[in-house]
This record gives C-alpha cells, structure tokens and sequence, in this order.
C-alpha cells in the first residue's frame, strides 16, 4: 500500500511541479498561437506553404524552417501542430514542423553545442533535418487518403476566407512575440534590472512545506514546486474557472468572466516573467528584462486584438478555447502517468544499458527520452550529466533525438489531433529513426564510418 501511494505522489508531484512552470510561458500563448491559426488565418496562406499540393522541395524546408524558431518542447508544439493541420497544412509538412522544432530549434542547438560539442549539434541537426523530413514523407504516403480527405473538409471549412488582415496579422506576430519572449534564454531577457523586498514572513516556511509535499530527485528529471509555483498554480486554477464561464459561449458574445479569464491570462503570464526568491527577510521580487518584454508583447496583443472585428475576435477566442478543451485534460492524465513511470525507472539502468553502441542500447535510450520527460533544453544537461557517467554517444543522440519529440501526454495529445493510427505510425517511425539516428552517429564515433 506505501509503495502504491508513493507512485501516486510521485504522480502529483510531477502535475504540480509541470503546472507551476512549463505550461505558462510555452502552453499559453501556444494555445492562443493555435486558436488565431484556426480563426484568422486563412487557408490559402497555409497551404502555400505547407499545402499537400504544394512542391515537396519546398513544403518540407518551409515547415523545417518554421519550426527552427521556436524554443519550444514536446508539449507545447502540439497546439502549434494542431493549428496548422486544421487549416489546410498537409499532414507530411506538419509532422515534420512536428518533428523538428522541439530538437531541431536554434536555441536547442546552440545550447547542444555549448555543452556537447560543435561536432555533436551539427550531427543533430543534420540528422533532425533529414529524418523530419522522411518521416514527414513516409506519413503522408502511408496516409494519403486520410490527407486528401482532411485537405477536402478544409476546402469547406475555410474556402470563403481571402486573406489576412492587418490586424489578425497582427495579433499572430504578437502572440509569437510573447511566446519568444517567455522562453528565449538569453542575456538581456535574464538579466535583473531591478528588486523589491516584500516583508512576507511566511514566505520560507511555505518554501519549506512545499518542499515536504512535493520532494523531489533531479537525477529523475523531477522538479519541485516553489512559493512562485504554487502562486501560478492558484492563478491557473482562477483562468481556467472563469475561462469555463467566459468562453464556452464565447460565440453568443462576451460577458464578464471573458474579460477576467483574459487579465487573469496576462497576469500569469507576467507572473511566471518575475523572480520570487523567498528569504529569512521576506519575499524578493526581481524583476528581469523578461517581464517587461512579455508586458510589451502583451499590450501588442490587446493593441491588435482591439483592432479585430468582433465576429473575428470571437472566432479567435471559441478556437483557443477549443484547444484547451480537446488538448489539457489528455496532458494533464500524461503529465501524471510521466511521474508514475518515474518512480519505477532508475536512472543507472539507463546508464548501465546504454553504454555501447548497439541496437538495445538505443533502444533503450530511446525509451528513456519517451518516458523520462524533460522541459524543452533540460534534457540537454542531462544529456551532458550521462555522457559523464559513461552513456555512449550513438545512445546518447538517440535519446536526443526522441526526448524532446515524444513524451507520453505528447502522445495522448497528437492522438487528440490527427488520431490513433496515424499516431502510432508515428510514434513508432520517430522510434525507429531516432534508434537509426543513434547507430549511425555512434558508428561514425567509433570509426566504423570514415570521417570526412
């Protein structure tokens, strides 16, 4: 019964310690990325690009390209991927923006070379790149009929819509902008521009109790929940509330819960931006250069947002709500079983299995990346810790190849999306690829293939 209720914890643990941080900075304003996608894009734009029409030499590269900018996670891309799928994109370029934005990214790669090596960022990026681009390839011929069908329903969906406005164009840049902004990790966003000290003295007690309620093991990839967290969850809760209230009818017209699910929406966001420290003397609050660009992204948003129709600005709204709905609640149940399966796996089989190069060992390593969920770059430092304590090169591109592509509420997500057959399909060509990706690039380690 004690070991049951330790999975359970574990499995809680891991919800808080998920919704107190990555599901506000990335998930938000992917939802909303997604919702405007849906509502105020129209096909024609999509489809140019990403079209299931349209040349593969320059569908494929486009959707490589687009997701090379977002510093996003397994998690937060399927909104994005959802986003454009409805709206006319061929399924082969959407699995591949699928694919490759979560290790493909430019952040991912810049941060893989810094602390793997120049050689080991190059060897992902090429391999992302042209293993995105097969998988991408073989789903859209495994799937063909699926995917003229689902081009055919967007047809009648979405035929009456010309172009984008300035405004809706607007409203999507902004979006992005904020997304950027509260995941971008660099200097002038870190940097502490200035602190208040707030004499909050429960602050560190509550510190302390939450770190009872919820321990954790980093060499398990588990994370606590701190005094901001706990004040983020608390905030979550609230817009979820009132967003329940506000949107679900969102097509009727606004009311007053819609006003606060969305002030409750930008304070979150602005909340997750600060630094709170807690301390013997109270509470710091530090302010970063993070939150005065996410404020400024978010008053682009209500700039642009005012600019829309209402008809438009409603459609924007019910869409992003519709996300939320079809998407959470499968995140939530995978987040949960994630920190179940964490309490079961110990790191140093992985380290003990993985330390050659052949077929179980990336197999293994594969697994791991699946089931052991990081945050987006966080699995590249513990990349790093098993390459320390032995874990071979060839495994250890594998489980970067898989680990920031699929997780278990990934899954239960893309599932949600485009179904299960062609999820499976390409949960087990990801496998496949990823296992590929890990021998090859060992062998070449090895000297087994000749250096150029």
């Amino acid at each position: 019964m004690s070991y049951a209720l330790q999975l359970v914890n574990g499995g809680l643990g891991n919800l808080a310690a998920y919704l107190a941080a990555h599901v506000l900075l990335c998930l938000l304003p992917a939802f909303f990325i997604a919702g405007a996608m849906a509502a105020l894009i129209p096909k024609a734009s999509i489809t140019r690009w990403l079209g299931r029409n349209t040349r593969r030499h320059v569908s494929y590269p486009a959707a490589a390209a687009a997701g090379s900018l977002l510093a996003v996670c397994s998690c937060t891309i399927v909104p994005l991927f959802a986003g454009i799928h409805k709206k006319g994109a061929g399924l082969g370029p959407a699995i591949t923006f699928l694919f490759f934005a979560p290790a493909g990214n430019i952040l991912a790669l810049a941060y893989t070379g810094s602390i793997l090596g120049a050689e080991f960022a190059f060897a992902r990026f090429l391999l992302c790149l042209l293993f995105g681009i097969g998988i991408g390839l073989l789903m859209a011929l495994l799937f063909r009929r699926d995917d003229a069908s689902h081009d055919a329903r967007t047809d009648a969906l979405f035929a009456d819509q010309a172009r984008i406005g300035p405004a809706a164009g607007g409203v999507l840049l902004a979006l992005v902008a904020v997304l950027i902004a509260g995941t971008l990790k660099v200097a002038p966003l870190n940097a502490t521009l200035a602190t208040l000290h707030l004499p909050l003295s429960w602050a560190e007690p509550w510190q302390a109790t939450l770190m009872r309620w919820v321990p954790f093991d980093a060499a398990r990839g588990e994370e606590g929940v701190s005094v901001q967290g706990s004040l983020l969850i608390v905030l979550l809760v609230g817009i979820g509330i009132t967003a329940w209230k506000g949107l679900e009818n969102i097509v009727e017209g606004p009311n007053r819960w819609t006003w606060l699910a969305l002030a409750l929406a930008g304070t979150t966001l602005l909340a997750a931006a600060l630094r709170l420290v807690p301390g013997a003397g109270g509470l710091a609050v530090v302010l970063t250069g993070r939150v005065f660009a996410v404020a400024l992204a978010l008053a682009a948003v209500l700039y642009f947002a005012r600019q829309l129709d209402a008809d438009n600005r409603q459609a924007w709204l019910w869409e992003s709500w519709r996300f939320v709905k079809q998407i959470f609640l499968l995140l939530v149940i995978g987040v949960f079983l994630v920190g179940v399966i964490r309490q079961l796996i110990e790191p140093a089989w992985i380290r003990t299995l993985a330390g050659r190069n052949d077929l179980l060992a990336n197999a293994v390593a594969v697994g791991f990346g699946v089931f052991m969920y990081f945050p987006t770059l966080v699995e590249v430092p513990v990349a790093r810790m098993f390459l320390d304590l032995g874990m071979h090169r060839g495994p250890l591109l594998a489980y970067l190849m898989a680990d920031p592509e699929l997780s278990l509420q990934s899954m239960l997500m893309v599932a949600a999306v485009i179904g299960r057959r062609q999820t499976v399909a390409y949960v087990g060509l990801v496998a496949v690829f990823s296992i590929c990706a890990g021998l090859l690039y060992g062998a070449w380690v090895d000297g087994l293939i000749p250096h150029l």
